[in-house]
């Protein structure tokens, strides 16, 4: 089965956005647990999150991912900045107790002419000591672009944060198509690109994966996302992706520039490119 979904919006609640999800064909979808480039988050609502869970599990879903704000840096230089990492992922993952077993994603960060060494480091801080033995949702590092002091732009950066935290079973990876095309991976060999990721970080750890195009040329980092089949990638080499023994089991999660109109197509083609 394709567990396929997009980005939705949180703002009229977790049940909703499960049957949003429902009406455009998916199960799966992602959300952001607060708004996106602020700190403010929506009060939960224990029955609006019970009845989430109860969507999901009857309509059989795969894992769904809650998103950090793009606001957040674990690797600044700045304390106060870092603090403030902490505490909204402390508060985000507390959150996500109301909806256990789901994924919880997050840009590494930026090292800010640190060095990437240090912008590991503090990420790998932040994470041992927000993460916990009981608690019951993973936490993703996510694949980037290499944009700017990016961190996280290479399976090697990522795997070094991996290795320094205290409880590794609570932790994953989202593998983001557009940011490793820009970031210099070449899908086109995606055997040899997953060859690669399961050497340096392991295959085991690949919880999700964001399906988009690019607008930008292989190793561009840049990271500006296309619709699929509107970029540099193209629709057959995303859906090779969908399809590799190795991936097709994983929650696919749209992140294209499209309203909910658009999602339910690039869905429905995306099913009738899957081969089960």
């Amino acid at each position: 089965m394709l567990y396929i979904g997009c980005h939705l919006s949180s703002s009229d609640g977790f049940e909703s956005m499960g049957k949003t999800a429902l009406e455009i064909g998916a199960n799966t979808f992602q959300f952001f647990t607060r708004n996106p480039r602020g700190s403010k988050a929506k009060a939960i609502d224990p029955k609006d999150a019970a009845a989430l869970v109860t969507l999901l599990k009857q309509n059989h879903f795969a894992p769904i991912i809650a998103h950090a704000p793009y606001t957040l840096n674990p690797a600044s230089a700045d304390p106060k900045t870092r603090e403030f990492a902490l505490l909204t992922m402390q508060d985000d993952l507390q959150r996500m107790e109301f909806i256990p077993g789901n994924l919880y994603n997050f840009h590494p960060g930026s090292h800010v002419g640190q060095g990437s060494e240090t912008g590991i480091k503090l990420t790998t801080q932040l994470l041992n000591q927000i993460l916990t033995p009981r608690q019951q949702t993973t936490v993703l590092l996510e694949t980037m672009a290499g944009k700017g002091s990016e961190i996280g732009r290479t399976f090697e950066e990522l795997a070094a944060i991996l290795s320094g935290v205290n409880h590794p079973e609570k932790m994953g990876v989202c593998l983001d198509t557009c940011h490793v095309h820009d970031g210099g991976y070449n899908l086109n060999l995606l055997d040899d690109v997953l060859t690669e990721f399961d050497k340096k970080i392991g295959l085991s750890r690949l919880k999700a994966v964001h399906l988009n195009d690019s607008l930008n040329p292989l190793g561009a980092h840049k990271d500006r996302h296309a619709v699929i089949g509107g970029g540099q990638i193209g629709t057959e080499t995303l859906a090779s992706v969908i399809n590799h023994p190795a991936l097709k089991h994983l929650p696919f999660c749209l992140e294209t520039p499209n309203d909910l109109a658009g999602y339910a197509q690039e869905i429905k083609l995306l099913r009738s490119l899957y081969r089960g």
